[in-house]
This record gives structure tokens, C-alpha cells and sequence, in this order.
């Protein structure tokens, strides 16, 4: 490869890696915008958080070219094509949180007029709380190339875990309570699993990192023990 080539191949990867640090900021910013809009019942911010998703489905696909023509400018190998696959997980990913960010916009109008118990609005705020920080943390991770980091994501998720578990309890404490009807309830639980399975997607994404830093995914292990013990069968 000649080096204006290999300049050209660095400069597109640079340009990837920015593509996907702004997408999950992106996220990140909207997580708390649609959590402020959700817990005012402002219908008008929801759906320009709605629109706004149009600009994410272009920044994914722009970066997902640049990974394809990344992978037809030359053969990469080693670290770069971990990164190239680790980037083309990782806009799926980003994507997917925000459409995540989306649904929770698009249910507002759902629940609109409904009177929120103190005790439910504040498991909202703690879950976009925990949202944003799982978010960060594995953009960080990213960025930095921190495996260390990337490893301790899945055990700040179990407190987002947690804390959806409490949001349940609390949603239909307050349709027991005659507080809000059973189709209200239901909209609230469809919310909260949002919030989780963003949480989801930065582990999922923090695992993408790990791989790109040590080659390893957390799951290899697993896999390493089935593949020996069907060796061990296929030899007996």
C-alpha cells in the first residue's frame, strides 16, 4: 500500500471514530431531553426529539459507508479490522439507543394528562440518571480504548437493572392504588424497558470495546469451554 493510500485509510478511520463519538452524544443528550419532556408531558419537545431521529439514521449510514469503503481500500488486518468491526457493532448499537430515545418520545403522547405519584417520577429520573451514565462510560471507553472501563460497565447496568425492577413495582402499586388505569400502567412499563434495554446496548457496545482492545470478547470463555467439551465428545 502506498503511503498517500495508508493516509487516506488512517484519516477515514479518524473520521468513523468522530462519526460515532457524536452519535452517542446525540444519545446521551437525548435521553435527558426526552426524560424532560416525558415527566412535563410536553408534547411539542417529543416530537422534534422524533424528527431529530431522521438525523441519526443518516450519521449511521454515512459512518457504515465509510466502514465498507475502509474495508475495500486495502485488506486490513490485526487492529485495524477489529476496529472496523468493532465500529460497524458499535453504529448499530448507537443507532438502536436512539431509537430507544425515540420510543420514549413517541409513548408521551400515549400517556398525556396522566398524573405522575412522586414516587414513579423520581424511579424516571434515577433510570435516565443511570441511562446517561452507561452511556457515557462506554462512549469513554471508546474514545480512551479502555478495556479496564468497558469491563466494569456490565455491573453499573445492574443497577439501572435494579432500578427498572423498583419502576415496576412502583407503575403498578400506583394502578392498584387507582391511581392511573391498567392501559397507563402498561404504557409506563413499555417506557420503563427503554431506559433498561438502553442500558443493554452499552454493554453490548462495552464488550465491542473489549474486543477491540485485548481481541477477546467476554464470551470467548463460554465458547472456549463448549468447543472443549465437543472436542471431547467427537473423541470418545
Amino acid at each position: 500500500m502506498t503511503e498517500e493510500v495508508r493516509t487516506e485509510f488512517h484519516q477515514l478511520m479518524d473520521e468513523v471514530r468522530a462519526d460515532l463519538v457524536q452519535m452517542g452524544g446525540m444519545v446521551i443528550e437525548g435521553i435527558s431531553a426526552v426524560t424532560a419532556a416525558l415527566l412535563t408531558g410536553d408534547i411539542a419537545s417529543a416530537d422534534q426529539i422524533i424528527a431529530a431521529d431522521d438525523e441519526m439514521d443518516l450519521l449511521s449510514l454515512e459512518a457504515e459507508e465509510k466502514c465498507v469503503e475502509l474495508l475495500a481500500l486495502q485488506q486490513p488486518v490485526a487492529v485495524d479490522l477489529r476496529t472496523i468491526l468493532t465500529d460497524l457493532r458499535m453504529i448499530s448499537e448507537i443507532e438502536r439507543s436512539g431509537d430507544l430515545v425515540t420510543n420514549i418520545a413517541k409513548a408521551i403522547s400515549r400517556i398525556h394528562g396522566v398524573e405522575l405519584e412522586p414516587r414513579v417520577r423520581g424511579f424516571i429520573d434515577r433510570m435516565r440518571q443511570q441511562a446517561v451514565r452507561l452511556t457515557t462510560m462506554t462512549m469513554d471507553a471508546y474514545s480512551d480504548r479502555d478495556a479496564g472501563l468497558a469491563a466494569v460497565i456490565g455491573d453499573v447496568d445492574d443497577v439501572l437493572d435494579d432500578l427498572h425492577n423498583e419502576y415496576l413495582d412502583a407503575v403498578f402499586d400506583s394502578r392498584n392504588d387507582h391511581k392511573i388505569t391498567t392501559q397507563q400502567a402498561v404504557q409506563l412499563a413499555v417506557v420503563g424497558r427503554f431506559y433498561e434495554r438502553i442500558g443493554d446496548h452499552a454493554v453490548n457496545m462495552a464488550q465491542r470495546v473489549e474486543f477491540l482492545v485485548t481481541g477477546q470478547m467476554p464470551e470467548h470463555l463460554g465458547a472456549n469451554r463448549a468447543r472443549a467439551r465437543r472436542e471431547q465428545d467427537e473423541s470418545q
